[in-house]
């Protein structure tokens, strides 16, 4: 199945200039839904995760199937303030500003295998960020996987070189 063709692309969203990759008609699509699981599996075989760490919010809708289908844990990643008890935080870099994500800090207890999935690689300050939190709360950090990639945006090369990252769609 040609996964591209359940990507909308949409001009001047959310501002002008951006053209927006929509993945809702990939999730209205059962079969490439079951397409999109597969092949994240494929990943999870090569990298064994313990746990799928999804990034808020789109990671959750892809990362949270994935980790039922393969009986692995989930663990959410998310914005301040949206996690309840005690947390890990990082900030980083925005193009103006910072933002921070964080994860209950008894998450990932043990050391897991962590795969981190989120929905888009771009910049990849978020990966990045998520990244460095897995490892800050005690997870190794084993792989990233991602829906879509932007490759022009150049996010691979704010990822370690030493983890694997894959994307099951690219556009340049």
């Amino acid at each position: 199945m040609d996964l591209q063709t359940c990507i909308r692309s949409i001009p001047d969203f959310p501002k002008p200039g951006i053209l927006f990759r929509d993945i809702n008609p990939m999730l209205r699509d059962p079969a490439a839904m079951h397409e999109v699981m597969r092949r994240l599996g494929t990943i999870c075989d090569a990298v064994k995760p313990d746990l799928i760490v999804g990034i808020e919010s789109r990671g959750f809708i892809v990362g949270t199937p994935l980790a039922l289908e393969r009986s692995l844990g989930f663990v959410p990643v998310r914005k301040p303030g949206k996690l309840p008890g005690a947390v890990i935080g990082v900030d980083y870099a925005l193009e103006y500003g910072t933002d921070r994500l964080e994860i209950q800090s008894d998450a990932l207890q043990g050391h897991p295998r962590v795969l981190v999935v989120d929905d888009l690689l771009a910049t990849g300050g978020t990966a990045s960020a998520t990244g460095k939190l897995v490892q800050q709360a005690g997870g190794e950090l084993v792989g990233f996987a991602f829906v879509i990639e932007l490759e022009g945006l150049g996010g691979r090369r704010a990822l370690p070189e030493d983890v694997p990252a894959e994307a099951l769609i690219q556009y340049s």
